[in-house]
């Protein structure tokens, strides 16, 4: 069944270009629904095969393993591919709502973003994980232009400069790593960079790019300041496509190239706890909700990454913790993001100091935006409690001290979002009710801008209430993520595993003789 995952990618480009021709916007907003909700079943269906089946591969043009474009799907990919589905799903039905997707290729952009996406979670090659990039990346600029005021324009600056550095650092990196191992396939790698002089230097180009565009301290300023100058609908698309493909491939590369090395445990745990704290108290000093929330995804990726630092000795449960928090932490900052997009398409600001007493104007909002904010913490009944226990859980198994230093950074970066979450909610949901003359009463949020944020967080209470199916799927992901031999077998074929890098870089003339 190795065939179908060309799909993944093909299936959205093909909406892109029927987006792209029709003329009738209610056929683009139903194929900009309709793409991610099937990426999303067939991900589902991947997750099952593969659980069964082990990883699929499929080598493009049908070439020899080692010299293909590959494509490879596993548990992991899988199920990331399913979160990624839904949140673009979220993300597209708010602009749909709020009049966004009257701009002509608002939906072929933000498809070729998924379609981007979708590579990006399968390739097994780090020059094409490069070229993927870039494929979001270009639609990420046209949905910058497109739904942004001059202001948010000016703003934009930032994404755009940033991310073209880090893909030239990316690049670089990857130029590096083909100079000194001649191959850029992630199967033929394993293991390589392990006691490897040339190839570590080369893997920690790319690693510090990947963290660039992670958002990860100290190299993190530049996404508090350019998501929240998108759109609510542009920002959700963002914050569950581009930062966690940036982690996904960490977690890859981490495991298959670096075979989870234990000598780079403390830098780990170093650079992530002080990008937790930062993450969680930073916050407390913005001016506006979207940036708020924005921290709180600077915060959120260091807790998925520290748990590298406690997979070192190959068991599934450090690095299923980590993914289960990149699921929940998707899915409720996405939530997070829309809710308060639709406080912001209604009142026309985000602005704490303009927005106060909405918990009585708006109940449902406060209901659903107090619902984000507990999940986000990690507080019941929502996802974020689990996510927060299995990090715990994971980061004691040691018993060391680094399970000491973690487990209090977790708490103390825990409380610092809470006050951020806290704050957030005093200013603009407690307070004097706003200004009748300049805010009528018939001026509320509707129902219809607050179900896309309610979807999303009806999920995360769902992943709380499903914590034992959860579990498993997290684990199952971990274990196809450690399956080295398995993953290598898929995209390399049962002849080339296991020979020098040299030979893999010569593929084709030694497996075309035997």
């Amino acid at each position: 069944m190795d065939y179908v995952l060309p799909l993944f990618v093909g299936l959205p480009l093909v909406a892109v270009a029927l987006t792209t021709l029709a003329p009738w916007r209610a056929f683009r907003d139903i194929t900009a629904l309709v793409t991610p909700v099937l990426t999303g079943l067939a991900a589902a269906w991947l997750f099952a095969y593969t659980a069964a089946n082990g990883t699929q591969a499929h080598s493009i043009g049908l070439y020899i393993g080692g010299v293909a474009i590959p494509f490879a799907a596993d548990q992991f990919s899988a199920v990331m591919m399913v979160t990624t589905s839904i949140v673009a799903f979220a993300s597209n039905w708010f602009a749909i709502v709020v009049g966004e997707t009257r701009a002509r290729y608002y939906a072929p952009l933000s498809l070729m973003l998924l379609s981007g996406v979708m590579g990006a979670l399968m390739t097994a090659d780090l020059f094409n994980f490069f070229v993927f990039i870039e494929v979001m990346l270009m639609p990420s600029y046209g949905l910058l232009a497109m739904t942004g005021t001059w202001a948010r324009l000016s703003a934009g600056r930032t994404f755009v400069l940033v991310n073209l550095a880090t893909s030239t650092v990316l690049l670089a990196g990857v130029a590096l790593l083909y100079g000194v191992s001649g191959t850029v396939n992630i199967a033929a790698l394993s293991g390589a960079a392990a006691g490897n002089g040339p190839i570590t230097v080369a893997m920690g180009v790319i690693i510090i790019a990947l963290a660039v565009k992670a958002g990860i301290f100290p190299v993190h300023t530049w996404l508090p300041r350019s998501y929240p100058s998108t759109s609510a609908s542009v920002m959700g698309l963002f914050s569950g496509l581009h930062t966690k493909v940036a982690v996904y491939m960490i977690f890859r590369i981490y495991v298959v190239i670096f075979d989870l090395e234990a000598r780079w445990m403390w830098l780990i745990i170093v650079i992530c706890s002080l990008s937790m704290l930062v993450g969680a108290y930073a916050g407390l000093a913005e001016n506006s909700m979207r940036r708020v929330i924005s921290y709180q995804m600077v915060n959120g990726m260091p807790f998925i990454l520290v748990m590298l630092a406690f997979a070192t000795g190959h068991e599934p449960a450090a690095l299923a913790a980590g993914i289960l928090y990149m699921l929940h932490h998707m899915i409720t900052v996405g939530s997070l993001i829309l809710a308060t997009g639709a406080v912001e398409e209604t009142y026309g600001t985000d602005l704490i100091s303009k927005l106060h007493g909405l918990a009585h104007r708006d109940p449902w909002v406060a209901a659903v935006f107090a619902a984000g904010a507990f999940s986000v913490v990690g507080f019941p009944p929502f996802s974020g409690l689990w996510g927060k226990v299995a990090l715990v859980v994971a980061a004691a198994q040691p018993g060391d001290i680094a399970s000491w230093i973690v487990i209090a950074v977790i708490v103390v970066a825990s409380f610092g979002a809470f006050l951020s979450m806290m704050r957030l909610w005093r200013e603009t949901f407690w307070g004097q009710p706003l200004n009748k003359e300049r805010y009528p009463d018939g001026l509320k949020v509707r129902w219809r801008r607050l179900a896309p944020s309610a979807v999303l967080i009806v999920i995360s209470f769902g992943m709380f209430l499903g914590a034992g199916p959860m579990f498993e799927l997290t684990n199952q992901a971990a274990e196809g993520l450690l399956d080295v031999p398995a993953y290598q077998q898929a995209v390399l074929g049962d002849e080339a595993v296991g020979l020098p890098l040299d030979v893999q870089a010569n593929a084709a003339s030694e497996l075309g003789g035997k």
